[in-house]
């Protein structure tokens, strides 16, 4: 399936993205084989499909949890409290920002920057943005998470 959307795109290396993005719906995540099967099939470095895979926050490499939680991080954010609010649901929860916790349960992650400057502080919960996050807000959207099961 993903080979076929390769060949739809006409395995340009312009559409990079979209096939990361299709490879992701198909796969749940970007594990290290796969990024080496786009990389050949795309001719590119695999250095390159690596970069890109990393650099948005949309990609995952690991498997997610049920449910994510992004906290960004970018410059209206930091100022206005994101740090307080990722280091409380790190505590919380008992993972560090890019893990699942044990039970498959929640995905923390945080973002460099999600472009919602004007929300700030913003948290994303399973994909909705959250406008002027506290820490208290976002502790209990996650504890309504862990309490209610997957």
């Amino acid at each position: 399936m993903l080979e076929t959307h390769m060949k739809r795109h006409q395995f340009r290396q312009d559409a990079l993205i979209e096939v990361l993005h299709r490879a992701q719906e198909l796969f749940g995540y970007l594990d290290e084989g796969l990024l080496y099967f786009i990389a050949h099939n795309l001719k590119l470095p695999p250095s390159r499909v690596y970069g890109v895979a990393t650099f948005y926050h949309f990609f995952n490499l690991k498997p997610k949890g049920a449910h994510t939680c992004v906290v960004c991080m970018g410059t209206a954010c930091y100022v206005k409290g994101a740090d307080k609010i990722l280091a409380a649901l790190e505590h919380y929860t008992g993972v560090k920002a890019g893990q699942t916790t044990p039970d498959g349960k929640v995905s923390i992650t945080s973002a460099r920057c999600i472009g919602a400057c004007g929300l700030a502080p913003a948290v994303v919960y399973d994909g909705e943005v959250a406008a002027r996050q506290t820490p208290e807000q976002a502790l209990a959207k996650v504890k309504g998470w862990v309490g209610h099961g997957a």
